[in-house]
Order: structure tokens, then C-alpha cells, then sequence
């Protein structure tokens, strides 16, 4: 049976996340925050942006009218990363990511057989992260959507991937089977990147690399081998410059915390394919493998793409891996068939 064609990387605006955030001191600083890291001519058109693509993000009709133009069948939709709020204390946190579950399972229950969804976990409070992971999968939906990192609470060391305290969420993600979508939001590069919207296009990358190899550099795949986790933008730059990561650990004791070279466990991970490069999407299947590379459109913003698989087609892949990708790969992840 022809599988259909799955978009993994679409999301959804939460008006009542945004409600139940109104007001809080740590929403003004963050927005501040924000601000000073994008700079004000990304911010004049992030706006306007965002408000022209509200009916995708909110209406499921619009949305399913949208994927059928671009031939999509399928999405799994996460919340907008602008929902994350790591800035939360724990019991508005809480709130949050339990209005964004059951916000996203309400929005995808509309059309069932056609959207699958993720929830929200506070990265900032490990503790807290499996109970929410819990409710995500109680309301129906497929796993969890985190960023790259989360400011610790109360001015505390950043909470990372790598961070043990995360080892109990990683061990219920692994034993539910449930999908972890990693997808950056805000680079720690901060005004580095506040012009020519340099916190996106290089932000974000850069964040997934670190992230990634947060995880790979630390152990956690060797201690979670089952891990079901998708990387979105294609793994940032990771993938493409994996061949350093590979140098460090056979040159340096230091970087050897992991029990064999860095790229083996790309093949441990899946990838989104917006990479905006048919050669860029070339070299992640050939360094992850055509089985844990699936289509990704960023929908509906506009660092995505309107046609996930005119990008794919691009690529010139061969039948089998042109098949998986498109939603051979995804279904088999998201036990669709």
C-alpha cells in the first residue's frame, strides 16, 4: 500500500496559551529578550507576517485546503515554538503546557484522519517534564515539541539536552515510544544576530547543532537508544560538518563521554527535510540514511515552504528513498500503517 504523504513539521496558534500568559512580569522580559535578539527591522516583519497567516494557523479548514494544494495528506502539528514560555515558574508552566496539549489534541480532533499532533513540556522545570509528557499522551497526541534549551529558573545555568535531570523524561519518551520533536526557539548568540534576520537563518541552525550535539557528546543516545527523536530544520548544521565532531572524539579524551564516534548516531535520529538545498538534502540522507529523513514544511511560516515536495523532488532522489521520505519514513514512525 502506497503510503500517504506526511508533513512533520507544521504548527498551531494557541490563543488561550497566550491568555493564560498575559500579564506575567517574565512575559514582558522575555518579549524584551526577544526583541533585542532578532532586532527591530525582523520584528517589523515578523509581525505582519504571523497576523496575514492566523486562518492556517488556527482554522483547520483553511489548513487542510492548504495541504491540499501542496498534495499533503497527513501533518503532525506542534504548537508554535512562541508558545514554549521557558521563562514560566513551575505552576504557570504547568498551565501552559496543559492548555497546549489539550489546544493541539482539540485542534487535530477536527480532522482526524489527517492531523496527528505533539504537545508541550516545560524544559525549564525537568521535573515536571514526564507528568507533562504524560498528559500529552493521554489526550491522544503522538510525543512532545522542546527547544534547544531553557533558561533554569531563577537565574539558575541554562537546563540543556545533556542535563541529567532530564534523564527520567528521556526514559518515559523512550518506554511510551513517543515522539520528540526538537525545533529551537531564540539563539543564545543574542545581538550577534540582530540584523539581516541572522537570529533565524543562522539561529536556528546553530542551536540545533548544539542541541543535537548535546545529546550525541553526553551519552544520552547510548542510555536511550530507542529515543524517537526528530530534529527539525534537517539537523542544522550538525550533519553537514558531522566529519569535525567524528575528529574530536578520536583526538581528544575530553570528548569522549559517548561510546563511538559522533555520526553513528545520526542514524539513532530522525530529521525533518527543510533544508532549502536539494544537495544539503543529498548529504543528510547519505550521513542519517533515507529511512530517518522525513518531509518537513515549516507550514505556515515563511521560513518554510509552500511545496515540500517540488523540494523533495528536487533532490533527485532514487524511487525508494523519494518514497520513504515523503511518508513511508513518518507513517512507519507515527504507526499510521
Amino acid at each position: 500500500m502506497t503510503p500517504p504523504t506526511v508533513d512533520v513539521h507544521a504548527h498551531v496558534l494557541l490563543p488561550e496559551v497566550e491568555e493564560a500568559v498575559a500579564g506575567h512580569p517574565g512575559l514582558a522580559e522575555a518579549r524584551d529578550l526577544d526583541a533585542r535578539r532578532n532586532g527591530s527591522a525582523a520584528l517589523a516583519v515578523n509581525g505582519p507576517m504571523v497576523g496575514a497567516r492566523i486562518p492556517k494557523l488556527t482554522d483547520v479548514d483553511v489548513r487542510l485546503a492548504a495541504m491540499d494544494e501542496a498534495e499533503v495528506d497527513v501533518q503532525l502539528v506542534s504548537p508554535s515554538p512562541g508558545h514554549y514560555h521557558y521563562w514560566a515558574e513551575a505552576q504557570l508552566a504547568d498551565r501552559i503546557c496543559r492548555l497546549a496539549n489539550e489546544g493541539t489534541a482539540a485542534h487535530c480532533a477536527k480532522a482526524p484522519d489527517r492531523l496527528h499532533g505533539l504537545g508541550m513540556v516545560p524544559l525549564q522545570h525537568p521535573g515536571l517534564a514526564v507528568a507533562l509528557l504524560d498528559h500529552a499522551l493521554d489526550q491522544g497526541l503522538r510525543g512532545v515539541e522542546i527547544s534547544s534549551h531553557a533558561p533554569g529558573p531563577g537565574g539558575a545555568r541554562e537546563v540543556e539536552l545533556s542535563d541529567p535531570r532530564l534523564a527520567p523524561f528521556w526514559s518515559r519518551a523512550e518506554e511510551a515510544g513517543a515522539v520528540v520533536f526538537l525545533h529551537p526557539f531564540g539563539c543564545t548568540l543574542d545581538e550577534r544576530l540582530d540584523r539581516w534576520y541572522l537570529s533565524n537563518t543562522v539561529g536556528q541552525p546553530a542551536e540545533n547543532a548544539v542541541a543535537l550535539s548535546h545529546l550525541i557528546f553526553s551519552g544520552a543516545l547510548d542510555r536511550h537508544p530507542g529515543l524517537k527523536l526528530l530534529a527539525a530544520h534537517g539537523g542544522g548544521y550538525l550533519p553537514t560538518h558531522i566529519g569535525r565532531s567524528d575528529h574530536a572524539w578520536r583526538a581528544r579524551l575530553d570528548a569522549r563521554a559517548c561510546s563511538r564516534e559522533p555520526s553513528s548516531y545520526l542514524r539513532q535520529l530522525y530529521f525533518d527535510s527543510l533544508v532549502h538545498d536539494p544537495y544539503v538534502l543529498r548529504e543528510l540522507i547519505r550521513v542519517a540514511g533515507a529511512d530517518r529523513v522525513l518531509l518537513g514544511s515549516d507550514f505556515p511560516f515563511d521560513m518554510g515552504t509552500d511545496d515540500p515536495l517540488g523540494a523533495l523532488r528536487a533532490a533527485g532522489l532514487p524511487d525508494h528513498d523519494f518514497h520513504a521520505v515523503r511518508g513511508g519514513n513518518a507513517a512507519a514512525l507515527l504507526n499510521l500503517v
